[in-house]
């Protein structure tokens, strides 16, 4: 007998419906085709001993499971529950009327119990779009998959479960998840705040000019300056996710296998923070079939490399094109997937290998030459792509021990905002949404100076000797800090705020 039901693949952030179709006939040996990896093809252990465990018997005649479309390759355990439902449906063990009204997925213990999954999100919405009854899944992807509306979603914990569900044995009802109820009623934002970094008023500014505009930015200081404890209080005075944002967020760690179980939607803004250890691929994405990477799992959110220069050249450089397009592209021979990767970097550094260069009481005691070297382990390209370089100073002992207190992370999460929506007002037609993304021509449009800006420019080109890549990253420092402001005209005080944040750029910088 021949049956056919359908599972879904998934590839990049997409799934794509697969068919399984499943044949008992007169002969012996059982063949999973259509170009399925170890994994699918070891599953019919799995399916024997669930099946057996749970008083039902596995065809000792020629069995035959095919997953059509046969050219794209199937992975991973999920297609357990699918082959399962199938083999018991050909076996006349099960009815076979409702099978092609749903997709099924999961993995199979060996006592029947259902596994989770990766990637329930994006399987829901290719359900909902290719207009499927509903979607079978692990009880701990009901949540994460029941965020999907107009589409029935049903969890199960065990394949007896599923089993009465096709004989229509029980009254099992649809997980019901209400997205805009669970997005808006969000965990409150994390306990770092602002408040709690006593004095660098000038860094505090830095971050909330990069949080407005989506610039990337790098700190350079000496070790205990307050670097990475400002970088990661930044996601705090981001706005928050809009719900496109938490779903395309959400997508990406359903993906990855990163949501906790029972997880509806991500609701704060994605901190990830790598070890300088870590590969191209497990920054940019990769494997034999490419899953997400770091920068990827920070899409919408913050990427924070601590110690950049102690990072792989090579591995940083991999990250330009995807910082330059917002999106990865990962070819390998067996498959290609495109992963999402708008992010905002946050870079930091020690001045020299021994951290004390321009240090106020201690002194550098690295030899002639020691600090560029050190900086050149940084590309220029990259580099060109950060647009605030701030140095981070030491506080002095009379800020650390006093009792005057700065700004909330609220309070300058208000102006972040505010300026946002300048922006989205201003580029609501060009295809993108704050300043980091302007290219030339929306550069002159909106960054035009007046006699006295251009004088200034003129000034600083010359005194500090910027080089010229540092004269776009100006103007669109300038264009945020105008928008913080409530200007529509960038401002001689603008640009004169914006200048000082290239401090990388200048040519005696370290010498």
């Amino acid at each position: 007998m021949l049956v056919k039901l359908f599972g879904s693949a998934v590839y990049g952030v997409e799934a794509i419906t697969i068919t399984v179709e499943v044949n008992v006939t007169e002969g012996l040996h059982t063949y999973v085709v259509g170009l399925a990896d170890s994994a699918v093809k070891e599953s019919i252990q799995r399916i024997e001993s669930a099946i057996k465990s749970n008083g039902y018997f596995m065809p000792r005649t020629k069995l035959v499971i095919n997953l059509a479309p046969a050219g794209i390759r199937k992975t991973g355990s999920a297609f357990d529950l699918p082959i399962a439902i199938g083999v018991l449906a050909a076996s006349g063990q099960l009815p076979a009327d409702m099978l092609m009204d749903y997709i099924v997925m999961g993995e199979l213990g060996l006592d029947g119990q259902i596994l989770p999954i990766k990637g329930a999100l994006p399987i829901a919405i290719q359900s909902r779009k290719e207009k499927f009854k509903g979607l079978l899944v692990p009880r701990s992807n009901g949540s994460e998959a029941a965020i999907v509306n107009q589409l029935e979603v049903f969890s199960f914990g065990h394949l007896r479960e599923v089993m009465a569900f096709f004989r229509k044995k029980s009254d099992f009802q649809p997980v019901k998840v209400d997205t805009r109820a669970a997005f808006y009623s969000a965990a409150p934002p994390s306990d770092l705040d602002f408040i709690d970094v006593k004095g660098q008023v000038g860094i505090k500014r830095a971050m909330e000019i990069t949080a407005a505009g989506g610039h990337n930015i790098v700190l350079v200081g000496p070790p205990g300056a307050g670097k990475t404890m400002l970088a990661r209080r930044l996601p705090g005075i981001l706005p928050p996710l809009s719900l496109q944002e938490a779903l395309e967020t959400t997508k990406i760690y359903s993906v990855a296998g990163k949501l906790g179980e029972n997880t509806t939607l991500l609701t704060q803004r994605p901190f990830r923070s790598p070890h300088h250890t870590i590969s191209g691929a497990a920054l940019v994405g990769g494997g034999s079939y490419p899953q997400p990477g770091e920068i990827s799992l920070a899409h919408n959110g913050v990427l924070f490399l601590d110690e950049l220069p102690e990072f792989d050249r090579s591995v940083l450089e991999v990250m330009r094109q995807p910082m330059e397009e917002r999106k990865v592209l990962v070819s390998r021979a067996k498959q290609s997937a495109e992963f999402p990767s708008s992010f905002i970097l946050v870079a930091a550094m020690n001045p020299c290998p021994c951290g004390y260069y321009g240090h106020q009481t201690k002194i550098c005691t690295c030899p002639p030459g020691g600090v560029i070297r050190y900086l050149n382990k940084i590309s220029g390209p990259l580099l060109d792509r950060i647009d605030l370089q701030v140095e981070v100073v030491p506080i002095p002992y009379e800020q650390v021990s006093g009792k005057a207190s700065g700004e909330t992370s609220g309070q300058i999460r208000e102006r972040v905002m505010t300026a946002r929506e300048r922006q989205r007002d201003r580029y609501e037609r060009m295809g993108f949404y704050c300043n980091a993304q302007m290219g030339v021509r929306s550069l002159r449009m909106w960054c035009k100076l007046d006699s006295r800006g251009q004088k200034r420019m003129r000034a600083a080109m010359d005194k500090l000797v910027l080089s010229m890549r540092a004269y776009d990253h100006i103007l669109k420092i300038s264009r945020t800090i105008a928008d913080l402001a409530g200007s529509d005209q960038i401002r001689e005080e603008h640009l004169s705020e914006a200048i000082q944040f290239r401090n990388l750029d200048r040519d005696n910088w370290g010498e």
